[in-house]
């Protein structure tokens, strides 16, 4: 298990992370989550060693962060920490072997992965040729090639097109299915929900909301309706009965007052815009970071 404890970390006057906690385990996926600026990659770095937090303890397994766990860990950073004028085989065994492996073992990997990511083709190419999405599929190899227990992925998803989006995702399921405990940095809600276990969003450097997937959606899904419609559905922001509306331009997701029923919302909807969906389910995350990120960093604990 990989377990953070009350992470506090100034810089002059502003203070990134303060007390922030989490725990994930083997076979368990932690979405960490929140606004930019929020403090989530300064924690990232304290929990990698790469910063050292003013207070707080860090343990892997009940271990400190030393030279013998870094080899369990692996990581893929928000910027590219590639080096552009390598080729893509040399990048990858150069930093497989800094993790400790041969270079027959880190060869026969790379091609795996190279193969796996439609990436052999390109093989011989720098770094600097490749888009941004072949870059950040070349970084993710580069992160897991030495087969760590415990990986953080800062934003994954970042130049990716659908198509590798999903081939990302994939990947991830399949690092939980063999036991690796992943830490999962994002600002797309949907793959957060759909892949977390836990999350834990961090506002102002505070953690404001944390737990089980199902457990949060539990505590947000009083009364949250889902539409979709044509029309103009500018007016259900000011709709009466409405505690917060996010409105698209043929969609919306609406958190309803307590008291008030959707029978009474749908009537008041019909003849104002043309109904084609009018459904009650728990609310998307999507609308609970944007509801909890607004109440403020003192907002739920």
């Amino acid at each position: 298990m990989l377990k953070a404890t009350n992470l506090r970390k100034q810089y002059s006057n502003v203070l990134a992370v303060d007390g922030v906690s989490f725990e994930v385990g083997r076979g368990q996926v932690l979405g960490l989550l929140g606004p930019n600026g929020a403090g989530k990659t300064t924690t990232i770095r304290i929990v990698l060693n790469i910063l050292q937090a003013d207070a707080g303890v860090v343990s892997y397994d009940g271990l400190p962060f030393s030279p013998q766990t870094r080899n369990l860990v692996g990581y893929l950073p928000e910027e590219r920490g590639l080096y552009r004028k390598s080729r893509v085989l040399d990048t990858i065994l150069y930093f497989a072997q800094l993790r400790g492996m041969s270079a027959s073992v880190a060869k026969a990997e790379a091609y795996n992965w190279l193969r796996r990511f439609g990436l052999l083709e390109h093989i011989g190419k720098k770094v600097e040729e490749l888009s941004k999405g072949n870059q950040q599929k070349v970084q993710f190899v580069a992160s897991v090639i030495h087969d760590p227990a415990y990986v953080v992925l800062d934003e994954p998803y970042s130049g990716l097109d659908p198509v590798n989006q999903m081939l990302f995702t994939e990947v991830f399921m399949e690092l939980k299915q063999r036991g690796k405990a992943v830490i999962f940095s994002t600002h797309q809600m949907d793959a957060a929900e759909k892949l977390s276990d836990h999350l834990c969003l961090i506002n102002s450097g505070q953690v404001v909301l944390k737990g089980s997937v199902r457990d949060i959606k539990k505590q947000h899904g009083r009364n949250s309706v889902h539409l979709e419609f044509d029309g103009d559905g500018a007016f259900l922001k000011s709709l009466q009965g409405v505690r917060n509306a996010i409105v698209y331009e043929h969609s919306a997701e609406l958190e309803l007052l307590d008291g008030v029923g959707t029978g009474a919302m749908l009537s008041s909807l019909i003849g104002k815009v043309d109904l084609r969906k009018f459904e009650i389910r728990e609310p998307s995350l999507h609308s609970i970071f944007l509801q909890t990120v607004n109440m403020g960093p003192n907002a739920t604990r």
